[in-house]
């Protein structure tokens, strides 16, 4: 571990170490959420010959509970994010924040091994806790660059983060998918799925290690009141009152906060509404291989569009790409409402990968660019992120009540509609210049 004395910012060991973080992390969000754990459950439900989950004594599909489930653990890290930033800036603690919800999220994804109806809560629990510690890492993990990373250092060693996930995420993904597929015995295809939970876990927790090695340790022996305590709370606040002075930012920041409630929602289902609404067996394609192959496209096509976005963006400005985006966004969920075959399945998952990267790098850089000049820039991305998992929480319990009281994942979809025309109409309202 180096000390104080040892540390010097831009030393590109330090940066290696804390990009590599994106290989040992990046195999959650890829190999678990997006991938192995939709289809898990599937098969699991299936093997059990029940279509619905028992829950509070009523029934529930099972797409729609692992949302609700999912947007309780936002909502959990949108409370704790603002309360723990606040005591890691003022005890420089952030190295222990980092460790433990990396320990909490890899032992937790460990743990789904032993996934069983007949412990559905404890189950759930640790699905939630598993998501818990991969953003609440995340939070203290993104609030090193800086202290690690001179600006001109920033972009470039951020990239190679995302870069590493990405090859990592996939290396792992194609691991899992030859375990799975190397057996037509669908109990043994079962179990295979569990243990791609442990191998996630492993890889998670031990290679973050090689990060912790590296990265410095700002301790110190600060004493926390409660001022301090809720100083998180308190920046929040500020940042709405200044908020009211910057129109512009203010305005985007709005629209950003509805466009991206249905964006993330429609991320995060996705490989749900692949595993239960596509005809994969019609058409002769294996439903795990066809899932995976999706999950690859939007990957592969996302760097893609984030490199396209940004040209585009050069070329006609931020807010305008946003709403041409947007306008793709609509047409995406009104075409998979009658996606139903595995080809339209991965037309639609080509698109949604386009779009995905794009939206959310130019997102984020728009709101950057409308920051102003003088002010404290932690404060006002810590705003963001919460904003981001708020809109998160709300986009997904909505998704999932339209499909409880419909009955259909299609009709939660077209649903998100909605909010994308809401968030157009609101960008069309964003100043392109200060006036």
């Amino acid at each position: 571990m180096l000390g104080m004395k040892l540390f010097q910012k831009g030393d590109k060991k330090i940066l290696n170490a804390w990009a590599f973080y994106d290989w040992a992390n990046s195999v959650y969000s890829l190999t678990v959420v997006s991938s192995i754990f939709p289809l898990f459950i599937g098969a699991y439900l299936k093997s059990e010959n029940i279509s619905k989950i028992n829950i509070l004594g009523g029934d529930i599909s099972h797409t729609a509970l692992i949302t609700y489930v999912t947007a309780l653990g936002f909502l959990v890290v949108a409370i704790i994010s603002p309360l723990l930033s606040g005591i890691a800036d003022f005890k420089g603690n952030k190295k222990f924040f980092l460790r433990f919800f990396c320990y909490t999220g890899a032992f937790s994804c460990m743990a789904l091994y032993f996934f069983s109806l007949e412990h559905i809560y404890i189950s759930l629990l640790f699905y939630m806790i598993a998501l818990i510690g991969f953003w609440g890492s995340l939070v203290f993990y993104n609030s090193y660059l800086p202290d690690i990373a001179h600006k001109e250092q920033q972009d470039v060693i951020s990239a190679k983060g995302y870069s590493l996930g990405y090859i990592g995420s996939v290396i792992l993904l194609l691991f899992n998918l030859w375990m799975i597929l190397s057996t037509d015995n669908e109990k043994e295809a079962l179990w295979m799925m569990r243990c791609s939970f442990i191998t996630v876990g492993v890889w998670w927790f031990g290679f973050s290690h090689y990060t912790y090695k590296y990265l410095p340790d700002f301790a110190n022996s600060n004493k926390i009141s409660t001022d301090i305590l809720f100083n998180g709370f308190k920046e929040l606040k500020l940042v709405w009152r200044e908020l009211q002075e910057q129109l512009r930012l203010k305005k985007y920041l709005i629209a950003f906060f509805v466009y991206s409630m249905a964006v993330q929602t429609v991320m995060l289902i996705a490989s749900f509404f692949g595993e239960k609404e596509i005809a994969w067996s019609v058409h002769g394609i294996d439903k795990t291989f066809g899932l995976i192959i999706s999950i690859l496209i939007i990957q592969l096509i996302a760097v893609v569009g984030a490199y396209l976005t940004s040209y585009v963006s050069k070329k006609i400005g931020n807010i305008k790409t946003l709403i041409i985006i947007n306008f793709i966004w609509v047409g995406i969920c009104v075409f998979a409402y009658f996606v139903v075959s595995p080809y339209e399945f991965f037309i639609t998952a080509g698109i949604v990968g386009l779009v995905m990267g794009g939206v959310q790098s130019l997102s984020r850089s728009t709101y950057a660019k409308f920051l102003p000049e003088t002010k404290d820039t932690t404060s006002y991305f810590s705003f963001y992120d919460v904003a981001e998992k708020i809109g998160i929480v709300i986009g997904m319990g909505i998704f999932a009540s339209v499909e409880v009281i419909t009955g259909s994942m299609r009709n939660a979809i077209l649903f998100l509609v909605v909010f994308f025309f809401i968030g157009l109409a609101l960008l069309f309202k964003v100043p392109q210049k200060i006036k």
